[in-house]
């Protein structure tokens, strides 16, 4: 069957933080061509993008998150400190709560599975009950970042450890067309640098800038161990991006879908949230092609 004739969809949108913004031009190109989103299996990001869209609420997360400023980004930090995750997300989850609703799983409209990771027992967990926030949360959890979740005696990290392209829940859909979303791509050509003004990636301070700014009002101990934490946080955020996109290239040469959507790992960094308009652009131009292509 031909993307042409497919009306029907099962979206697998993937993890990779910032990213993940493009799941937002994806889904609205998708409804512009006039294919129908029937379930979705989400990762992290796509988890949490997924189901918002999932409870109707993807225009109004799209205002909000095009509205933030690095500043807000930080206010939503509620930092732990604790040894397993600098920042609680309490105030990250209850803020979405307040824009989207307490719903259940349940009660969407279609189905939806967040894909969390038990790593202890080295085991994928699918999430398609319960509260959604608490599958969301659970989803999203990356490591050293996020503190882990405790679900039903275990304790769940980000899905992307084990499967950051989450097709296999999609396996029993009726549908006419499995489209998956990877933000592991493969690495784009940066822009150059002008000389006579820096680009405005040199403009944006990277976002360990931003919270150092925001940890100079603090005493001067917990500057001083914010400042090897954010060092040890940047070196395993590009590890675990690097294995994301590896995992990633697996499974999709495993478990092919019909259409693969694919966003450059080095789109923008994975906190870059202020960078929405871009990434939900690049969305739907990286929609627009690969339809295109499938035709």
């Amino acid at each position: 069957m031909t993307a042409k004739s497919a009306k029907t969809v099962s979206l697998v949108l993937g993890s990779g933080g910032a990213r993940g913004l493009a799941h937002i031009g994806v889904i609205y190109e998708l409804q512009k061509n006039g294919y129908e989103i029937q379930s979705i299996s989400g990762c992290s990001m796509g988890a949490l993008v997924g189901g918002i869209y999932a409870a109707g609420k993807l225009e109004e997360f799209e205002q909000w998150v095009k509205a933030i400023t690095k500043v807000d980004i930080v206010s939503l930090l509620d930092i732990a400190w604790q040894k397993h995750g600098l920042v609680k997300g309490d105030k990250i989850i209850n803020t979405l709560i307040e824009l989207v609703g307490d719903k259940t799983i349940e009660e969407l409209p279609i189905p939806y599975t967040a894909v969390a990771a038990d790593v202890r027992n080295e085991k994928e967990v699918w999430i398609n009950s319960g509260r959604l926030f608490d599958a969301i949360r659970a989803s999203i959890s990356l490591p050293l970042f996020f503190t882990p979740v405790a679900y039903k005696d275990r304790h769940l990290i980000d899905g992307g450890v084990l499967n950051p392209v989450p097709i296999a829940p999609t396996f029993n859909d009726d549908t006419d067309l499995t489209i998956a979303v990877n933000l592991g791509g493969p690495l784009e050509k940066e822009p150059e640098v002008q000389q006579n003004g820096g680009s405005e990636e040199e403009e944006s301070s990277t976002f360990r800038d931003k919270v150092a700014g925001y940890i100079d009002d603090l005493q001067d101990s917990i500057k001083t161990r914010a400042t090897n934490d954010w060092g040890v946080y940047d070196i395993a955020d590009q590890a675990f991006d690097a294995m994301q996109s590896t995992i990633a290239r697996q499974k999709l040469a495993a478990y092919p879908p019909d259409i693969t959507i694919e966003i450059a790992r080095n789109a923008c960094g994975t906190l870059e949230f202020d960078r929405a308009d871009e990434m939900i652009e690049l969305g739907r131009s990286k929609a627009r092609e690969s339809l295109s292509l499938a035709r």
